[in-house]
């Protein structure tokens, strides 16, 4: 008999430490979903303070149309445009080009080749060369690598040879990569 009552009491603990655990875990959800909302609540009223505060920005903006608009004449001198300042087409907004000064730059200038044909056969493009160094740049095509790698070497050698920053890290790794 002594037996069955400390073993009720020993179910009694543990039914008691079942219902503690329980209960704690119950409550430690309940706080977290709390904590949530009162972050989104939060999240929430940054927002609309910000808004507000926008708001209040362009209220004020707008309350002070005529001295903003006194400011644009006397302080800025901007005028609103007239109706003989807007262009019909880009001719007319070329004719109100100024020729060029004599110590004005050239101006840039896209540089594009058009092969012409010999006897009906396709012309033989020309060799790539420096823009730095003026020398032809070679493409070297490895047996084992693919297509496209000899062009990648030989480009990247190019812009190692024409870029001046990092020029000396360029070629380390382009000697790096060749001796793997």
């Amino acid at each position: 008999m002594i037996e069955t009552g400390s073993r009720l009491r020993q179910i009694g603990w543990v039914a008691l430490l079942a219902t503690c655990c329980g209960i704690f875990l119950a409550l430690s959800f309940q706080v977290h979903a709390v904590k949530s909302e009162v972050l989104l609540a939060e999240r929430q009223l940054i927002a609309l303070k910000q808004e507000t505060m926008m708001l209040e920005t362009e209220f004020q903006a707008r309350a002070n149309q005529r001295q903003l608009a006194n400011w644009n004449v006397v302080e800025f001198g901007y005028q609103a445009p007239r109706a003989d300042q807007f262009l019909e087409n880009e001719r007319q907004l070329a004719s109100l080009g100024a020729p060029r000064g004599p110590a004005a730059p050239n101006p840039i200038r896209i540089a594009r080749a058009e092969l012409q044909s010999v006897n009906g056969a396709s012309p033989e493009p020309r060799e790539m060369v420096s823009p730095v160094s003026g020398r032809p740049v070679t493409l070297a095509v490895h047996a084992s690598a693919p297509v496209g790698a000899g062009f990648a070497e030989a480009f990247g050698e190019l812009v190692a040879e024409a870029s001046p920053i990092r020029s000396a890290q360029a070629r380390t790794l382009l000697s790096a990569e060749a001796g793997e």
